[in-house]
């Protein structure tokens, strides 16, 4: 008989039985890190380095979906950017199974987060992503999704209203922003009209980058998908107006060594942030009944939180109206 949520059966013994069914020896030591979408683990191998095990939450990636995510990781490296590919184990396969889990294994890498403050760190990373994307613009995704508004707006709109995650008096004010925002969200689209889309890491914000030896290494690609190049970017800045200008400068400058930029896309900026809060929610509702969410999510189901999510997405709906930010050369 089966748990309630999946993950539940995934102990300490099924992930060590897991890691030595692909010929390694553990040293029982399995460190659970930071991830709520997988489960990832820190395993102690005896005699070597620890491994990163990823094991995949069921029913979200296709087999293909998750195969393609591993070759574009490995078609990066092996042009020397600094990713980090699963280890083809069993036949060359990087994408593993076992009792009904399907676990990738990598290698353990280091780092620190990226000193934000710092532009000259900024410019260097502008650069690696630009690598990233010289080579993410040879082809486009054949099973990983495009990013859309469909999915990122449309939907977590529809999910969020049709199985009662916002208190009830909080329903018409979130109805009524929710849906002038996805207006304003495709007019903005259509008038940028940008349709160069590429392949992109998708979820490239500085909690997916470690700094080591004074460069950035890219990790964690599971949100990879089809987009404009400006997504990769955008989740870099913070700060008010002026700051972001500052730091987009900077990372223009480091990636135009090795990708051109249409800064057309620039206006592209809010509307893909207010796509980004608009599916954070959803996502969460989405994930409620696995244990993990409720634990590191507390606040979520309370009139405050949804209180200021609306107050987000009307803040979102004005900032539409501004000017987009500008490049300094």
């Amino acid at each position: 008989m089966k748990t309630e949520h999946p993950f539940t059966e995934l102990s300490p013994d099924m992930i060590i039985d897991a890691v030595e069914s692909v010929a390694y020896q553990c040293d029982y030591r399995v460190l659970a890190l930071n991830s709520y979408e997988n489960r990832v683990y820190q395993i102690g191998i005896e005699d070597s380095d620890p491994v990163i095990g990823k094991f995949y939450r069921p029913d979200r990636w296709s087999d293909e979906q998750i195969i393609e995510e591993h070759e574009f990781t490995q078609e990066l490296a092996d042009e020397e950017i600094s990713v980090v590919p699963p280890l083809a184990l069993t036949d060359h396969h990087t994408l593993l199974n076992y009792k009904g889990f399907r676990f990738a294994l990598y290698p353990r890498r280091g780092g620190r987060a990226p000193d934000v403050d710092d532009l000259s760190c900024l410019q260097i990373m502008g650069r690696h992503i630009g690598r990233i994307h010289s080579v993410g613009g040879r082809f486009v995704f054949q099973h990983r999704p495009v990013l859309s508004i469909d999915e990122f707006g449309d939907w977590a709109h529809e999910y969020l209203l049709t199985n009662n995650f916002i208190p009830e008096p909080l329903v018409p004010a979130y109805d009524s922003v929710a849906k002038g925002l996805l207006t304003d969200i495709r007019r903005v689209m259509e008038e940028v009209n940008f349709t160069r889309n590429i392949r992109l890491h998708g979820d490239c914000h500085m909690g997916n980058v470690l700094w080591r030896d004074d460069l950035p290494h890219f990790v964690d690609f599971d949100d990879a998908r089809t987009g404009p190049p400006i997504q990769d970017l955008w989740m870099m800045l913070s700060g008010d107006r002026e700051e972001q200008q500052q730091q987009l400068s900077k990372i223009l400058a480091g990636y135009r060594e090795f990708c051109d930029f249409n800064v057309s896309q620039l206006r592209l900026i809010e509307p893909l942030r207010s796509l980004r809060i608009m599916y954070h929610a959803a996502w969460i509702a989405r994930r409620w009944e696995d244990p993990a969410f409720p634990r590191a999510f507390p606040f979520f189901d309370t009139e405050r939180y949804w209180s200021q999510h609306i107050l987000e997405l009307r803040e979102q709906w004005a900032n539409l109206q501004e000017p987009a930010l500008q490049v300094y050369d």
